[in-house]
């Protein structure tokens, strides 16, 4: 059973209630002064308030998806996500992307592609990075209508936060369902969603950075995604067709990708972000002593010091409850300052870094980036 199953859920909250009864019905059999009465008290309270914990811990990883498996957990993911293709063509029996399965949006008509899009887990291997990660693509029900069977649509990949899964994208942050409600009340213009981790090269936080000697992350979303994705899917292949969106660390991303590469990506959007790349032991050494990289990761030297990117931003925060609350006016004052580069905000009264927040903010940003999209 995978740590993300709902059948964990329901073992770990079963037995912590079965512990908590079972601690009831013997603790008067461990009245006594004795070692073993003692010793027994101890390892009830002990083993319930583990399985408390736990069952607490299982819901509370399937509400905000910290991690995809027990090995993710663990620090044993043994899927590092680098693939070494020798071959002449860059070929490996297949194109960058692969289709690994399909499942309906939970919406009404849901089971119907037609009527409520669908969404497919892929698999995405990047031609020159050689990075391979795993993504859910959402394809809206206009997609596969007879009536635009020749059109293109305008596409946003979609970010978690780190570690994050991005089945929490679906689950967690209902980005399908939003974009299919919004879009049938005419409010967005129907999009393809590209939904995936930041982490491509787990269990390292790369920060979308391009780590010397290392996974070249911010080519992989740069170029690499693009690619595959435009080689399987009908999107449009203009700057103006692609947007970014993240939260939290993936917000950090979404900035820094649209300003970076404003040909790629039209729009960026940052569901509470930060504007530096940490160094921690989750990241390890990104810039190796490389202090040109160092500071092109940090938005706020990038602003000041490089020409201003032609790229719409949108970042978020809240009054009380967002650490990065300064620091978002303060990037919003530079960008200001910039005449190719637009800002917009969505500035809560209260909010913390938490998925009830982005989900209060999502509606807002879906509608700010497909006015900002072009379907060519």
């Amino acid at each position: 059973m995978g740590l993300t199953s709902n059948k964990v859920l329901v073992l770990a909250a079963f037995f912590a209630v079965l512990l908590f009864i079972g601690t009831v019905w013997l603790w008067p059999r461990l009245a006594r002064r004795n070692w073993r009465a003692v010793g027994g008290r101890v390892a009830l309270l002990l083993a319930t308030q583990v399985a408390i914990f736990a069952s607490i811990g299982v819901a509370a990883n399937q509400a905000f998806g910290f991690y995809a498996s027990w090995a993710d957990l663990f620090g044993r993911e043994s899927g590092q996500g680098v693939v070494v293709d020798h071959n002449a063509g860059g070929g490996s029996g297949g194109g960058p992307l692969q289709m690994l399965g399909t499942q309906p949006v939970n919406v009404t008509g849901g089971g119907r592609p037609q009527l409520g899009g669908q969404i497919q887990k892929v698999g995405i291997v990047g031609r020159t990075t050689h990075i391979a990660t795993r993504a859910y693509v959402y394809l809206p029900p206009e997609y596969f209508q007879p009536q635009y069977r020749t059109r293109t649509f305008p596409a946003a990949v979609v970010l978690t936060g780190y570690p994050g899964t991005a089945e929490a994208l679906i689950k967690g942050l209902h980005y399908p369902q939003t974009a299919h409600e919004l879009a049938k009340n005419g409010q967005v213009q129907p999009m393809i969603l590209v939904m995936l981790r930041p982490t491509v090269a787990p269990p390292r936080d790369t920060e979308c950075v391009d780590v010397p000697g290392g996974p070249q992350t911010e080519s992989f979303f740069a170029k690499d995604l693009p690619d595959a994705v435009l080689a399987h899917y009908r999107v449009g292949r203009k700057p103006g067709s692609w947007g970014i969106v993240g939260d939290s660390t993936g917000g950090y991303c979404a900035l820094k990708l649209a300003m970076h590469h404003p040909k790629v990506y039209a729009a960026g959007a940052g569901l509470s972000p930060y504007y530096k790349a940490p160094l921690d032991p989750t990241t390890g050494d990104l810039f190796r002593g490389d202090k040109g990289l160092r500071n092109r990761a940090d938005l706020f030297w990038y602003l000041k010091n490089m020409p201003a990117p032609d790229t719409s931003l949108l970042v978020s925060s809240s009054r009380i409850g967002e650490a990065n609350y300064q620091n978002t006016l303060k990037f919003m004052e530079q960008v200001k300052a910039k005449r190719l580069t637009r800002v917009s905000s969505i500035i809560l009264d209260s909010g913390g870094h938490n998925f009830n927040t982005w989900r209060r903010e999502i509606p807002g940003t879906l509608q700010w980036i497909s006015g900002r999209l072009s379907d060519r």
